[in-house]
């Protein structure tokens, strides 16, 4: 166990805790076993996020739990703070929350229960939404903003996907023609948005299926953006399955049971969270399966911007 991590127990008063690291990717996150159960032990990626970005992080998720959504709940210190720097690194203490994730879930089903799965996604993502949009951010919450800039502009959350230095010319000719595409969509669509806060990356990994219940983790990239994109990002990685149809009937379905969508620019979303992959993995190339996984993605962007260019 290193040093910081030791400073943290100390911190939250878990010096007498077992603690096993679980996930180490974006930020390395740690179980903390208690007499009284488990927590999640947090430290986050140098510079991802602003301290005040966190900040309001935890709050959000603080407000939508109290709201009666399922996400992990932040703890404070023996100083009452719920993130402290230490070593120059982010860290914070969240409640654990059990099961397996759906991705693991849906490798083990056959096709009637992975859209049920998904039917019950759409309805509790239906109920995070509305629960977003009642809650009242204090003064100084501040998250990223997948809108048009963050999403297309010249510095996109995701990095530039077109810039991609993987790209054939030809590809790079077909993003860059669905980059001005999108723009001029995106202006059109912004008239009257369905826009608010997001959890922005709802893939199967990062929904926990603890019985009929769903739990939501990861905020990490969670902030502003249209709600339909929100349901792109849930889709997007399952569009090869056999039974995708299903799946994105039954997630619409499970949606629109709770609240109203207009998903007649759903392919924009879809294409759109396919080229941020491509503009996101520009800085992971030198992983292990970064070049396969480029191409994957390469892959389907230019497919997906293809059909919407038309």
């Amino acid at each position: 166990m290193n040093a910081t991590v030791d400073k943290a127990l100390h911190l939250w008063g878990l010096e007498d805790a077992t603690c096993a690291l679980v996930a180490a990717r974006e930020n390395a996150v740690y179980k903390v076993t208690t007499p009284h159960g488990a927590l999640a032990l947090r430290l986050h990626r140098h510079g991802y996020r602003t301290n005040a970005e966190l900040a309001s992080e935890l709050v959000w998720m603080k407000g939508a739990g109290d709201a009666g959504i399922s996400v992990p709940g932040p703890l404070a210190s023996r100083t009452g703070d719920v993130m402290h720097v230490i070593d120059s690194i982010q860290v914070d203490v969240l409640t654990w929350l059990s099961g397996e994730t759906l991705d693991v879930v849906l490798s083990k089903s056959d096709t009637k229960p992975r859209a049920a799965y998904f039917q019950t996604l759409g309805t509790v993502m239906a109920r995070f939404h509305q629960t977003c949009d009642a809650w009242q951010p204090p003064k100084d919450f501040t998250r990223c903003a997948w809108d048009a800039e963050g999403l297309l502009g010249k510095t996109p959350l995701w990095d530039r996907f077109w810039d991609n230095p993987a790209l054939s010319n030809a590809d790079s000719r077909v993003l860059m023609a669905f980059r001005q595409t999108a723009q001029a969509a995106l202006v059109d669509h912004a008239k009257d948005p369905d826009y608010g806060l997001i959890h922005a990356d709802l893939v199967a990994a990062n929904v926990m299926v603890d019985g009929p219940d769903l739990h939501f983790i990861d905020f990490d990239d969670g902030g502003y953006g249209y709600r339909c994109f929100e349901l792109a990002t849930a889709l997007l990685k399952h569009i090869d399955a056999p039974d995708y149809a299903d799946l994105k009937q039954a997630l619409i379905r499970g949606y629109t049971s709770i609240r109203d969508i207009d998903l007649g620019q759903l392919d924009l979303f879809m294409a759109l969270r396919a080229a941020t992959y491509v503009g996101w993995n520009i800085s992971r190339m030198g992983e292990d399966d970064g070049a396969a996984r480029n191409a994957r993605f390469i892959t389907t962007a230019t497919r997906l911007a293809k059909d919407f260019i038309g």
